[in-house]
């Protein structure tokens, strides 16, 4: 008889299989790495966004003794946003283990942990992978479930019109630095507070390829290669015109159906600051079992119990995710 060796230890309750998931490596993501959307875990299924406009006017000069201009504060809206839920469940049948009979030694111990992490390995990339799908949709001011349903259009949220910016790279008049300086004021504009150091751009191969075969950038871009053959590296990197850093992006993952979905779309990209206070934020939600009720929301949770007749190990991971741009206001689709 082989018994289930995952209900018998400590190391494969909710608590431990929870810190191993989220202590795997992390294999995809570019937003991730540029750290633009860092993590914050929060206390419920639903937040409260507070927007207050500040109201911003020049002050006069009175004669001393006078009494001061009045002071106007802006009007607070308040938005609240639900924070989607995406489990995944496996299943870890008995013959991947049903050689171990000596339960409890070391070595045993160790082959049971490696299966469970790979099993977790795979969820976690499917995690990765949809984390960077959601992080790009709120980049973009407009957050897709894997359907391409809109979750959330931050635009129509915040009350706001998307802006862009139509670069028209087929037309070899067009002066791509004007465009570029058209893209970065309408950014410092919408700061509203904020700070930045820069302005990234993801774009797609089809508007890469068109920006660096312009009369106006081709120099320029030749220039960008030779110095990137000198130090090493990618020259779809960080190929900068005027404060825009550009770089081609080419995330693509299948949806449910089995159909290939690009997240930045053919001739299209997008641009947003760098080096921002709190404009960029990803949210983590508490799981929803009995546990976690009222804990702060981790990146990942996973769990696992006893299939009916000890046919097996049913494993369920979870993420409970919302990446959001509260100021939408500094984002620029650019069109060529």
């Amino acid at each position: 008889m082989i018994l289930n060796p995952f209900e018998a230890n400590d190391a494969f309750n909710m608590v431990s299989l929870t810190t191993a998931i989220n202590i795997l490596p992390n294999n995809y993501g570019r937003l991730r790495e540029l750290n633009l959307m860092p993590a914050k875990g929060v206390r419920s299924r639903s937040v409260i966004v507070e927007e207050k406009n500040g109201v911003l006017n020049l002050l006069p000069t009175l004669p001393p003794g006078s009494p001061g201009t009045q002071n106007k504060m802006g009007k607070r809206k308040v938005r609240t946003f639900t924070i989607p839920h995406i489990p995944v469940d496996d299943v870890i049948m008995p013959d991947e283990y049903e050689g171990l009979r000596a339960f409890g030694s070391e070595s045993d111990l160790e082959t049971l942990s490696s299966i469970m992490n790979d099993h977790l390995q795979t969820g976690r990339n499917k995690f990765a992978i949809t984390l960077e799908h959601l992080r790009m949709g709120a980049l973009k001011g407009i957050i897709l479930d894997a359907d391409a349903s809109t979750l959330y259009n931050l635009y129509t949220e915040f009350g706001i019109a998307q802006k862009t910016v139509d670069f028209d790279l087929d037309n070899d008049a067009i002066d791509v630095p004007a465009k570029c300086r058209e893209v970065v004021r309408h950014i410092e504009d919408n700061l509203l507070g904020e700070v930045m150091s820069s302005v990234k751009a993801l774009v797609s191969r089809e508007f890469f390829d068109d920006l660096i075969a312009h009369d106006s950038v081709k120099e320029l871009y030749l220039g960008h290669v030779a110095a990137v053959n000198v130090l090493g590296g990618d020259p779809r990197k960080d190929f900068k015109i005027g404060n825009i850093s550009f770089e081609e992006y080419a995330g693509v993952a299948t949806d449910p159906e089995g159909t290939p979905r690009r997240f930045i779309a053919e001739g299209e990209g997008h641009a947003f600051p760098l080096g921002t206070m709190n404009a960029f934020e990803t949210l983590f939600a508490p799981a929803d079992f009995l546990e976690t009720v009222n804990t702060i929301g981790k990146e990942l949770y996973a769990k696992q119990e006893m299939r009916k007749f000890n046919r097996g190990v049913d494993l369920h991971m979870q993420s409970n995710p919302l990446p959001i741009c509260y100021r939408p206001g500094i984002l620029v689709k650019m069109t060529a």
